[in-house]
């Protein structure tokens, strides 16, 4: 990896600028889950959380994301099978007329975030404001509360996003939306459970109920760093460090030893795919999850897939979703996804 991401020439001077905020550092192995779980209740570790949600909040202002010519609100649904609650933050753009739909999943790597947290508020409604409804799935995190207050590793995030697809297809006519036109997507973590929900439904013999799958920057591999992914090693440690078993560690060991595809998209194989709806890739060019995604995609193809992927030059990891730092890298791929979801 670069050894100071200020001197890669590679990244936009506007996500550097967003990198000098941030601490720095690189991911360690752990003995198991419960260290994780200690870890991220100590005093220290709730203190950053709090200053990063913090910096986020900031992240949500009117002059990038008005709320004007919007309705928002929350819906409260159970989850299957544990009977669970979830939330699903409904972002609708002032219409009379049936809305397509993108049923978004955040990121955080299964593990942490909320889609109340202020860049996906923000990222929420200014892609509502590209002619589309968002409907913002908050499952259980594996590791640190969303606004659900339970921690569960997989299958848990993943049955949430799933039970909170079905409800959004039943409910389509309630909400002024268009079954016809539901894409699911999310980026990092959310990339991997847009993925894993889209084969979970094709599985099950729901995928007709999607119209697509875009997936940004999906955290699908769950061990790194691998030869085969350069950017892995490459990039590890520009905004993100994944050189650890703390993701699998996280989400549940034993799916990784198990090759689980519907916990790690990167073990799925072309008998996994196959079926699936038209799907978008997109990657950040320094990102270590970059070949990941790249990689999925070519698996996509050679199973007979309907998929393109696109590359954003000079970004990090997630950074069309921040679209308070770059408009125009979020503007492009709002504009992309909006109209997957519509045409």
């Amino acid at each position: 990896m670069t050894s100071n991401p200020q001197d890669d020439p590679r990244i936009d001077p506007r996500l550097k600028a967003l990198l000098a905020l941030l601490p720095t550092w690189r991911a360690t192995d752990v003995a198991n889950r419960e260290v994780m779980l200690a870890e991220a209740n100590t005093p220290e570790a709730l203190a950053n959380a709090a200053s990063y949600r913090q910096l986020t909040d900031g992240l949500d202002n009117d002059a990038v994301s008005p709320s004007a010519g919007l309705t928002i609100h929350t819906e409260e649904v159970v989850s299957d099978p544990d009977g669970n609650t979830i939330r699903l933050q409904v972002i609708r753009p002032e219409s009379d007329t049936p809305l397509p739909a993108v049923y978004y999943i955040h990121g955080g790597g299964m593990m942490s975030s909320s889609c109340y947290d202020g860049q996906y508020r923000s990222w929420g409604k200014f892609l509502a404001h590209h002619g589309v409804a968002v409907v913002m799935v908050d499952f259980r995190n594996c590791l640190t509360p969303s606004s659900i207050p339970e921690v569960a590793p997989y299958p848990a995030g993943l049955n949430d996003c799933v039970s909170g697809f079905h409800w959004l297809v039943s409910h389509a006519g309630d909400l002024g939306l268009d079954p016809a036109r539901i894409v699911i997507a999310g980026e990092s973590g959310g990339g991997n459970l847009t993925l894993a929900t889209g084969m979970q439904l094709l599985a099950s013999g729901h995928i007709d109920e999607v119209k697509g799958l875009y997936a940004l920057c999906p955290y699908i591999a769950g061990n790194w760093p691998q030869a085969g992914l350069p950017s892995s090693s490459e990039n590890d440690g520009i905004f993100i460090s994944v050189g650890s078993n703390r993701g699998a560690m996280a989400y549940g060991i034993d799916a990784l030893e198990a090759k689980d595809p519907l916990a790690w998209p990167l073990f799925a194989t072309e008998q996994d795919v196959a079926g699936l709806p038209p799907v978008v890739i997109v990657v950040n060019e320094c990102d270590p999850l970059r070949d990941e995604g790249i990689a999925f995609y070519r698996l996509l193809l050679s199973a007979g897939v309907s998929a393109r992927c696109r590359q954003q030059m000079g970004t990090i990891h997630g950074a069309d979703v921040i679209p308070a730092i770059c408009p125009d890298i979020s503007g492009a791929t709002a504009t992309d996804l909006a109209a997957f979801a519509r045409d």
